[in-house]
């Protein structure tokens, strides 16, 4: 799939040090750098096509998570002859949950290469991980299937993906607190109470009920960010009780 050269009207002596950053992060040469320019794009730029069509990095985001997915499943079939169904699920999402993208596009400094009318320091933490994602679509666009699965396995399977240490590993305290009190027939309630703090960003606050004992609570720029951190300080609280369960 190819664009027209003059999609983008930011040709200059920065496509040069942009295609040795590209060239640097992939591992190989990219052929159409106006595809790996659109990862990079946030919709607040609102660029458009002449059609009218945006042109920013969610379709790419949305094809990438796609890739990524089918890479790491094909890498589990054959890495895990053992599992079943259940566990390779549970397996791929610990792999391509948000937090370790996140982790991923700020290893590899994706942010760096950003466009957007919005100041960087604003961004939350999911930007990482969504251009990653967009990255991976983009490679798969230019390159074909074989050049993603190989930065797949280069960037990601290879020096992150070790199975024993994944199958310990907690991608949601919130499943884990509430699969707890399923099991032992306990009631429980996430509710959002008044937080008077005075953040120029909006915060939630969350207290955690258990039976009629609030065990935790937790403030953050979400209500599933803040029920995530008060789940997460419940699993501690309870730590000893839940792993015997």
């Amino acid at each position: 799939m190819k664009f027209p050269a003059n999609l983008f009207n930011s040709h200059s002596n920065k496509d040069g040090d942009f295609f040795l950053g590209m060239k640097s992060i992939l591992g190989f040469k990219p052929k159409n750098l106006d595809i790996y320019k659109r990862a990079f794009v946030h919709r607040s730029v609102n660029r458009k096509d002449k059609l009218g069509n945006p042109m920013n990095y969610e379709r790419l985001e949305f094809l990438g998570d796609s890739m990524l997915g089918t890479i790491i499943s094909k890498y589990l079939y054959g890495k895990v002859p053992e599992g079943d169904e259940g566990y390779l699920t549970k397996m791929r999402s610990k792999i391509v949950s948000r937090e370790h993208l996140n982790e991923l596009g700020k290893d590899l400094n994706l942010i760096h290469y950003v466009e957007s009318r919005i100041p960087k320091e604003r961004f939350g933490e999911n930007i990482h991980g969504n251009v990653f994602e967009a990255l991976v679509g983009a490679i798969y666009l230019d390159r074909g299937y074989a050049f993603c699965e190989k930065f797949i396995n280069k960037k990601v399977i290879g020096p992150y993906v070790d199975i024993e240490q994944l199958e310990g590993r907690v991608i949601s305290y919130k499943s884990l607190v509430i699969e707890w009190c399923q099991k032992k027939k306990k009631s429980f309630q996430y509710d959002v109470y008044d937080d008077t703090g005075n953040d120029a960003v909006k915060h939630f606050a969350v207290k955690l009920s258990i039976g009629n004992n609030v065990v935790a609570k937790a403030r953050a720029t979400s209500k599933k960010k803040a029920e995530e951190i008060a789940s997460k300080r419940a699993y501690y609280a309870l730590q000893d009780k839940i792993n015997k369960a």
